[in-house]
């Protein structure tokens, strides 16, 4: 008899002590509260200031139709910004109590539905689906991202706090003022279309060289050969070569160009050397 006592009160103080313990655990996450400063797996967590992150959502022209995603979401701030104007958004976030962090601020702001949290490596992230990208993420981080992100569907936008890419010019800079302190400008990258290599003009050839959106070569057209320099901002191109300003989109392997010369526009379908595909 006095075994099974003895078995009973074991059980039973398993139980409490369970219990007890995940009442603890859970306490312990609920008051978890970041510190400015403090080191993760690839950065130290510095919050974008609010104002900034809804200047980062303005530039990359977020609606109810994009997929945003946030690479290292700390708190979640990012993500919970672009949920509330109707996005879908995903954050990744190596630390466990940001990412229970971020899923208490979703809920409390009402876009837990549509703002999602997951524990991850932000270098092995699947972005392919993302339609923008917003990030507060240090030189060495975008650097090693950078190929990633210029693979990604054209047209794509990559707003990025403070800091940018080797090699890669920001589309657009703009700073906000007033109560921003600190981590105050945002920039905008687009990926551009990827068009290096060689075009069949008409009556001649194109050939592009590319870095990010700059882009340089040569046009052979009517026995004479021209420089070109130009860039893109999506599938848009724009480029210089005798004088003469082309411009147009680029569809896949073709581009559909126009240009002003003695005053007659002329329009060309240009398409990419079987060789390029």
């Amino acid at each position: 008899m006095t075994c099974r006592i003895v078995r009973a009160q074991l059980v039973v103080a398993s139980i409490v002590a369970a219990v007890f313990g995940a009442t603890v655990g859970a306490q312990q996450t609920a008051d978890f509260e970041p510190t400015m400063g403090q080191k993760g797996k690839d950065v130290v967590w510095v919050p974008t200031p609010q104002i900034l992150v809804e200047k980062m959502l303005d530039m990359a022209d977020v609606t109810p139709n994009d997929f945003v995603m946030d690479l290292g979401s700390g708190d979640g701030r990012n993500v919970i910004g672009a949920a509330k104007r109707g996005a879908r958004a995903l954050g990744v976030e190596f630390n466990p109590d940001m990412v229970e962090l971020s899923r208490r601020n979703a809920a409390r702001e009402g876009v837990g539905d549509r703002a999602t949290f997951v524990q991850g490596d932000m270098f092995e992230a699947d972005v392919s689906e993302a339609t923008v990208l917003a990030l507060f993420l240090l030189p060495a981080n975008l650097s090693r991202l950078r190929d990633t992100f210029l693979d990604m569907r054209a047209w794509t936008r990559i707003v990025a706090n403070t800091f940018g890419f080797q090699d890669w010019d920001a589309d657009e800079t703009q700073h906000v003022e007033g109560d921003c302190t600190s981590w105050c400008t945002s920039l905008l990258f687009i990926v551009p279309a990827k068009v290096a290599g060689l075009w069949r003009w008409p009556d001649g050839q194109l050939w592009l060289d590319q870095s990010a959106q700059i882009i340089s070569g040569t046009l052979t057209m009517g026995g004479g050969t021209a420089v070109v320099a130009g860039r893109l901002r999506g599938e848009q191109v724009w480029f210089m070569a005798n004088d003469t300003e082309y411009a147009g989109r680029v569809v896949r392997d073709r581009m559909e160009l126009s240009a002003t010369i003695n005053g007659v526009r002329q329009d060309w379908t240009v398409t990419r050397s079987p060789s390029q595909q």
